[in-house]
Order: structure tokens, then C-alpha cells, then sequence
């Protein structure tokens, strides 16, 4: 008798290869159903809100009116609630997938940068469309904590957040290894959950609006997710399943930095050394501050004092213009924005953690010592007219020019070793001088400032970021720059 064993194994084997795409089509079914699920919930949510349906209203007002019952009496909870709510707001969302899309183009995938600009593109096009729509009014409550523009149904916040944070999740999930990756969910699910539910208490959306904006923006992500598949399928990539993210293949590529990379090359030695280095800096500011405030010798008074009345002759409405544009360049905010651009985007060119770092705690050290500092010395602000009127914090060390001299030297430190084969590595060397010296001209300019306090805060950045160079190394394995 003869055996055909090339006909048993081709059928032993078949049911074996079968299973992947048996699974592939289980899950296919299953994502399609959800994502129907979600488009018929929010379907009905709409249809129910267009007619006025009187449960629904009474349940909407219900909640609103106990949340603000709640919320009003306490501005501190309040604050605490505008704040998380800021994390779904406009603003922040185009930071966040902006950097992200760079900083893949900079990786490389570009599949998954073009796969962020849809699904962003979609939460853009869909919350303004969708309340003109609909134009339902926001909720009208007997003590309002908040107050926003626009319509009402659906929430852009909780729409935003769902698609932002969700597209992110996935196209970063495989950088978070197995066992962490409930926790990557469980942060981004609650960050979802805690913008939608501060819309709420803030009474400036009814709970039916950001369910709305919660099942839009899921429905949104499946189907971009689908689409995304369909692309990977029609170029010949595996099949894989969400769980692992939209390509697991890219895990290299979406970790922000290199594994296992330590960001002190002596943690406990490092962070002593930061700390006592901060203390002394502080003392010699703070002495240094002292003198020039109730010590100073007349003629360099004169010069202290003469210098912004001598340039308070030059002032016109143009110049005045030009100032306050200047001087914005150091505030605050222009320090906040430019440090959030560059810090991904060296993240995502060089991979150390250590680059971040070194400007985070630059600016995090300045501005404590700046307000330690202000707040020892206490040093009164020049006899002239102040453009910027009065101002909490006093004059030495001006804070406008050091932040704007601590994070213009520190880029210009961490990039020209870097860039050494580039001529345009310079351009942060004058950036590093240009913008600070514009600060304090128009500082002074304005009334708010003498030259011993720019001089203040250069001692303040020379000593502060030679701390952290030496504590934190930096540049550590890169050669210096000739």
C-alpha cells in the first residue's frame, strides 16, 4: 500500500496557515462592528440632541447645575480644572502632533507622520462643522466658573483629545515595552477621561457633549486605523494586530531616546553637585545684589541710573513698539514656546536624554534663583517712567534677560560640537548674543531695568549652565568643535 505523505502534510498543514488570516478576519469583523457601534451611539446622541428630547435635556441640565453647585464656591478647584482642561485645548494639540509629525519625518516614517496629519486634520474639520450643525448653545448655569466661544454639541475638547492622544498611543506604542504598555494606556485613557469630564464641572459643556465628542473621536480612530492597515496590507506589510500599535516594526524609530541611557554619569554625585552649585550661585548673586543695591559707589550710581534715562530720550511710539517686541522675546511664554520646539526636535535628531535635561533644569534653575534672587535683594526699579508699568518681582536680576541668555547660550552649547561640520553652527553663536543683548536694550529702554541688573543675570547664566555642563555632560562623547 502506498502512503501519500506530501497529500497528509499539505493537509495537516493547511488549517495551520489558515490561522493567521482566520484571526486577521476575527479581528477585521470585530474593529468594523465597534467602530459601527460608535458611528450609531454617536448618530443617536445627535439625532437626540437636534429634537430637544426632554429626558435627555433634563439629565443635561441635572449635571450641569450639581457639578457648578459644587465647583464655584472653590476658585482653587477651579484653576486646578482649567488647567487639565488646557491639555485638550487648541493649542496644545498642534504642539503635540506637530512635533511628533516632525520628529517621525525626521525618523523617517513618513507612513506614520502622514497617518498623524489625517487623523489631526479630521478632529480640525469635524468639531466646527459639526457645531454649526448642530448650534446648540453651551449651558446656562447660576454661577459660571469658565466661559467659551462657539456652540456647544460636540465637545471639541473631548473630541480633540480622543483623536490626539489616541493617534499618538498608537503611533508610539511600540516603544513601551510589554509589560508597560497597560500603563500607556491607562495614562492616556485617563488624560481623555480628565479633559471631557473638566468641560463638565466647568459648565461649558452639557455631559451629552463630550460623550458626543468621545465616541466621534473614537469612531475617527478606527477608521483611520482600518485605512492605515489597508495601506500597510497594499504595500506588502505583515498583518499585525493594534495591540502592538499601527507598526511594531518601528519601535526603534518612535523611542525618543537611546535604552538604558543614564541622565547623570553619577546620579547621586550629579545631583549634589547641581544642588550645592545652585545654593552657591544664589549666595553670590544675593551678596552681589546686596551691594549694588545699598553699597554702590556714587559715580557708577549715576551710571547705573543715568543709563535708562539717557535712553528714555530716545523713546517714540515706534521704538516703543519695537521694545515691547524685544522684550516679549524673553518672556515667559517665547521661552516656554522655543524651548518646547527645540527640546523634541534635538530629541529626535540626536537621541539623548541628557540634551533635554540640560535645558529643562538650565531654565528650571534660572528662573528659582531669578525669583530667589528678586525676592532677597529686593532692589527698587530705575527712576523712570516704567512702559511695562509695575511689576511683582524687583529689579535685579532682570529674569527677561537671563532666561533669554540661559536658553540661547545652552542650544548654542549643546549644537555648534554638533553641527561642526556645518558653517551655519554660527548662527546660534549669534543667536546666543543677538537675543539677549536685544532683551536688555530694551529693558533698560523701558524703564525696567539698570546695567548692574543685565549684569546680574550674565553672572547668573555663566555660573548656572557651568554647573550643569560639568554635573550633567551634555556632550558627552561628542569631540569638541575646533
Amino acid at each position: 500500500m502506498v502512503i501519500d505523505h506530501h497529500q497528509d502534510r499539505t493537509v495537516a498543514e493547511e488549517p495551520v496557515e489558515r490561522r493567521p488570516m482566520l484571526h486577521f478576519a476575527e479581528r477585521s469583523v470585530v474593529g468594523l462592528l465597534v467602530v459601527i457601534a460608535l458611528g450609531l451611539g454617536f448618530g443617536l446622541l445627535l439625532v437626540l440632541v437636534r429634537a430637544n428630547w426632554g429626558p435627555l435635556e433634563r439629565l443635561d441640565h441635572g449635571v450641569a447645575n450639581s457639578l457648578n453647585r459644587l465647583v464655584a464656591p472653590h476658585p482653587g478647584f477651579v484653576g486646578a480644572l482649567e488647567f487639565v482642561a488646557r491639555l485638550g485645548g487648541r493649542p496644545i494639540m498642534l504642539w503635540l502632533v506637530t512635533i511628533a509629525v516632525v520628529a517621525l519625518l525626521i525618523r523617517k516614517r513618513i507612513r506614520l507622520a502622514v497617518y498623524l496629519v489625517v487623523a489631526g486634520t479630521g478632529a480640525l474639520l469635524l468639531d466646527p462643522s459639526l457645531k454649526a450643525l448642530v448650534a446648540r448653545v453651551r449651558p446656562v448655569v447660576a454661577d459660571p466658573v469658565a466661559h467659551a466661544p462657539g456652540n456647544s454639541f460636540p465637545s471639541g475638547h473631548a473630541l480633540g483629545s480622543m483623536i490626539v492622544y489616541g493617534a499618538l498611543l498608537l503611533v508610539f506604542l511600540p516603544a513601551v515595552s510589554a509589560r508597560r504598555r497597560k500603563w500607556f494606556v491607562t495614562v492616556m485613557a485617563v488624560i481623555v477621561l480628565a479633559i471631557g469630564l473638566t468641560r463638565i464641572s466647568l459648565g461649558v459643556h452639557y455631559a451629552s457633549d463630550v460623550l458626543a465628542g468621545w465616541l466621534l473621536g473614537a469612531a475617527w480612530l478606527g477608521v483611520t486605523a482600518y485605512a492605515f492597515r489597508v495601506w500597510r496590507r497594499e504595500t506588502g506589510r505583515p498583518e499585525t494586530s493594534l495591540e502592538d500599535g499601527l507598526e511594531p516594526e518601528a519601535s526603534a524609530d518612535v523611542r525618543p531616546g537611546i535604552p538604558g541611557e543614564r541622565l547623570l554619569p553619577h546620579p547621586w554625585a550629579g545631583a549634589m553637585e547641581i544642588i550645592v552649585g545652585w545654593v552657591l550661585i544664589f549666595g553670590v548673586l544675593y551678596a552681589f545684589g546686596w551691594t549694588v543695591t545699598n553699597h554702590l559707589p556714587g559715580w557708577l550710581q549715576n551710571f547705573d541710573d543715568g543709563v535708562p534715562r539717557w535712553l528714555q530720550g530716545f523713546r517714540t511710539p515706534t521704538w516703543d513698539d519695537v521694545s515691547y517686541a524685544w522684550s516679549k522675546a524673553g518672556d515667559t511664554h517665547a521661552i516656554l514656546i522655543v524651548s518646547l520646539v527645540f527640546c523634541p526636535i534635538a530629541l529626535a535628531v540626536w537621541r539623548h536624554w541628557r540634551m533635554v535635561l540640560y535645558v529643562v533644569l538650565a531654565m528650571f534653575g534660572e528662573l528659582t534663583l531669578f525669583l530667589c534672587t528678586a525676592a532677597a535683594v529686593g532692589r527698587p526699579r530705575p527712576p523712570v517712567e516704567h512702559l511695562d508699568g509695575k511689576l511683582p518681582t524687583s529689579s535685579f536680576p532682570s529674569g527677561h534677560i537671563a532666561a533669554t541668555m540661559c536658553l540661547y547660550a545652552a542650544i548654542a552649547v549643546l549644537l555648534v560640537p554638533r553641527l561642526r561640520a556645518y558653517w551655519w553652527r554660527w548662527i546660534f553663536v549669534v543667536l546666543a548674543v543677538v537675543m539677549p543683548l536685544g532683551v536688555a536694550v530694551s529693558r533698560m529702554y523701558r524703564g525696567m531695568h539698570h546695567p548692574t541688573d543685565m549684569l546680574g543675570a550674565a553672572m547668573l547664566t555663566a555660573g548656572w549652565l557651568t554647573v550643569l555642563y560639568f554635573s550633567i555632560r551634555p556632550n558627552a562623547g561628542v569631540r569638541d568643535a575646533d
